[in-house]
């Protein structure tokens, strides 16, 4: 993968495998789009914001520990470093934390919400900003996550994130179909966009991505936490997307900004790329009807229990007639898990 900078802010990118072009995002690339990018460049004198970084882990020591050496080297220091052991089995977690001198947090209820709450609630910075284990960062990410907070409407950020390595047929196939990135424009989402869907869910998941978001510390206070019962070691996936969909019912502004850049490191192999998912199916299942839930708007509930499976009726009746194809590779995991996320859905409801 080629990824086009301007200065310190990637603009496009050509992804190729074996002297094939599979993707490319570069036709915006005109005078007036690089007069854009000119034009939002932020620096950090320009806001004095606080930040807390959030990173919740479990059982990848490893990887924490190279998320962890991106960060000295940032432009704008983060207030404080807050690594939340997602239940770990042994004490290896621990230990790369202190070795770092972060603050460590054990919090031995599994699931990723309920680790980022724990994160949040022990928080001093202005800022609260989350990265993901399995995660490196541009020397510049957080400070332009925390600048691009420049209204008081704007409640949450979210940043550009690269793949770190397309080694594997698994990485090269999540990157083409399901990559984290979402464009090289920046784009807020406010409460005039969410009003004028008005039948239909504004999808709250182009908003960004989990491993590079950050938010008002006031706005806990405000909508609330996460919900507990979504993301990985609960539902699946989908906390991140259903606390912008809040905040966007709330007022909010959210806001997605390419010139904070973070490179992940996708899943390698196949089975374990079935498996993300199954789960990233089940937990946006779960999180339409948590959407409905809190804020009475009856489009989600029409997405989840007749649009989305409509929808997936028809790509199997599509693959029935026409044969396989690459887009469909992992058809019978997001279906199963698509009903999986329903099933979850009414069973904690029910124990509620």
């Amino acid at each position: 993968m080629t990824v086009f900078w301007r200065a310190d802010q990637p603009i496009g990118h050509v992804l190729m495998h074996e002297g094939q072009i599979t993707d490319a995002r570069i036709d915006h690339i005109d005078n007036t789009f690089l007069s854009a990018v000119d034009s939002q460049v932020r620096t950090s004198t320009e806001m004095r914001l606080s930040a807390s970084v959030v990173i919740c882990t479990r059982d990848r020591p490893d990887e924490l520990s190279k998320c962890l050496s991106s960060l000295p080297q940032q432009t704008h220091p983060p207030r404080e470093i807050i690594v939340v052991d997602n239940a770990s089995r042994d004490r290896r977690t621990r230990d790369v934390a202190l070795a770092a001198a972060v603050t460590y947090i054990r919090e031995d209820r599994p699931g990723l919400d309920i680790a980022r709450n724990a994160g949040a609630l022990q928080a001093t910075g202005d800022i609260v900003a989350y990265t993901d284990d399995d995660v490196l960062l541009h020397p510049r990410w957080l400070e332009q996550l925390t600048c691009a907070f420049d209204s008081p409407e704007v409640g949450a950020v979210t940043g550009l994130v690269l793949p770190a390595e397309l080694a594997t047929e698994a990485q090269r196939h999540f990157e083409t179909y399901w990559g984290f990135g979402k464009g090289y424009r920046e784009q807020d989402y406010d409460s005039a966009a969410f009003r004028s869907h008005h039948g239909q869910v504004l999808p709250a998941w182009d908003v960004g991505a989990g491993a590079s978001m950050a938010f008002r510390r006031e706005v806990f206070q405000a909508v609330g936490l996460f919900d507990e019962r979504l993301d990985v070691g609960q539902a699946g996936c989908s906390g991140d997307s259903e606390y912008w969909y809040r905040l966007l019912a709330g007022g909010y502004t959210c806001r997605y900004t390419p010139a904070s850049v973070a490179f992940h490191f996708h899943r390698r192999t196949m089975d374990g790329l079935a498996s993300q998912i199954y789960h990233y199916m089940r937990g946006h299942a779960a999180a339409l009807l948590v959407q409905y839930e809190r804020t009475g708007i009856s489009a989600n509930r029409r997405l989840a229990y007749y649009h989305k499976p409509r929808w997936y009726l028809a790509r199997l009746l599509r693959k029935a007639m026409e044969g396989d194809s690459i887009r469909d590779r992992f058809l019978k995991e997001e279906v199963t898990g698509y009903l999986a996320g329903l099933l979850f859905y009414h069973r904690q409801r029910f124990r509620r």
